[in-house]
């Protein structure tokens, strides 16, 4: 059975939930293109959900329009000097230990010596303690060695020597990533050769993103991964873009989970409110009063989405309760033009999980308030004199 029409179908839909919930800050055509990037990076995870497999990198210069989707993993380093720029196929190792032994480190204490050769035989020690580190490395045969932690000239010229690439002080949050994209094991220690586990991927290059280098990591043995790169002129535009693209990115992961979507455009919360509104009527005592303002307070929504727009929000709401009574339940606010229209036709949709959790959110801090029986008030400090 060919579901490709019904494939096609799924992707306008998480497009169309990326464009509503993408910033109102943006411009229309780069709302559309990061919707775009959006759908095609949370459709690579399969419906796996591991945001930890999708990175956002943020680069100063060009525009918007500039952001694009790298396949596989990014990372904002640089290769060590004198060490192959590209590696093909190559297992790698990703560790989480000190490689800078080669300088005489010692705090809290002092060390007396009678002569400059006894210095030096310090530092041949501790020289040689890090050429057995170094060995044990080599050991297990990697092409490709990352730390976490700075690595000193002497091992990197060890490492560099057996025509290792070196990747030195990748960053906490990229080196637990890294290690997850690459299916590789963080070493803290190298004594076991058999059971420890290396990465692998496909190529591993050099790129330039603007002014910058970067490591790119293609082929990666997790092959849902990839690398989003915003581009823009300052960065309080690119702060702006990431928050969004962050956003839209979480709402499309739940949006895939459950494959359920509502119209948007004030639509559900009017129908919702019409339900509670008919419910309250066959409700005796007091518990109707709250009832009906229960179903006021989620018109307040369409209400505020024609505020912000500079609409009349006193007709457009009613008019839009008025067409949803009246059978027309595909009815939104449309805000482009202040009228209130179709939603299918527009294709204007959230997802149902995410608006569950809105409302489930906004019904728990009602209620918490509620159990507040009076006003609690910090009385002011008060000012004393120097």
């Amino acid at each position: 059975m060919d579901h490709s029409a019904d494939i096609e179908q799924f992707k306008i839909d998480l497009k169309n939930i990326a464009m509503t919930t993408l910033s109102s800050k943006l411009l229309l055509q780069d709302r559309e293109h990061f919707a775009d990037l959006a759908v095609s990076a949370v459709l690579r995870l399969k419906g796996s959900g591991n945001l930890d497999y999708i990175k956002l990198i943020k680069k100063a210069g060009g525009t918007l329009k500039d952001s694009f989707l790298a396949e596989g993993y990014i990372l904002e380093k640089t290769i060590s000097t004198g060490c192959p720029r590209t590696k093909t196929n190559p297992k790698i190792m990703i560790a989480n230990t000190p490689m800078d032994h080669d300088k005489i480190k010692i705090f809290g204490s002092k060390v007396r010596v009678d002569s400059m050769f006894k210095i030096a035989e310090i530092e041949e020690a501790e020289k040689q303690k890090m050429r057995k580190k170094v060995d044990k490395i080599l050991a297990h045969k990697p092409d490709v060695f990352i730390n976490r932690q700075l690595i000193y000239n002497y091992p990197e010229q060890l490492l560099a020597e057996k025509g290792i690439m070196v990747i030195e002080h990748a960053d906490f949050d990229g080196t637990e990533r890294l290690a997850a994209v690459l299916g590789a094991d963080i070493l803290s220690t190298f004594d076991n050769v058999e059971g420890a586990k290396l990465g692998s991927c496909s190529l591993i290059e050099e790129i330039m993103i603007g002014e910058d280098k970067v490591i790119k990591f293609s082929g990666t043995a997790a092959g849902e991964a990839c690398s989003i790169v915003l581009r823009g002129s300052g960065s309080h535009i690119l702060d702006e873009a990431e928050r969004s693209m962050h956003d839209v990115i979480c709402v499309l992961v739940s949006a895939v989970k459950n494959h359920l979507v509502v119209y948007g455009g004030g639509n559900s919360e009017i129908r919702m409110s019409l339900a509670v509104e008919e419910l309250a009527k066959g409700i005796k005592g007091k518990q109707a009063l709250a009832i009906h303002a229960y179903a006021q307070a989620l018109k307040q929504l369409p209400t505020i989405i024609s505020d912000n727009a500079g609409y009349d929000s006193a007709e457009l709401v009613q008019n839009l309760r008025s067409d949803i009574h009246n059978g027309k339940v595909t009815s939104g606010l449309n805000m482009f033009k202040g009228i209130v229209d179709d939603m299918q036709t527009l294709g204007v949709t959230e997802c149902l999980r995410v608006k569950e959790q809105a409302l489930l959110s906004a019904s728990e801090a009602a209620e918490m308030i509620l159990r507040v029986d009076e006003i609690i008030r910090c009385a002011p400090r008060r000012r004393e004199g120097q």
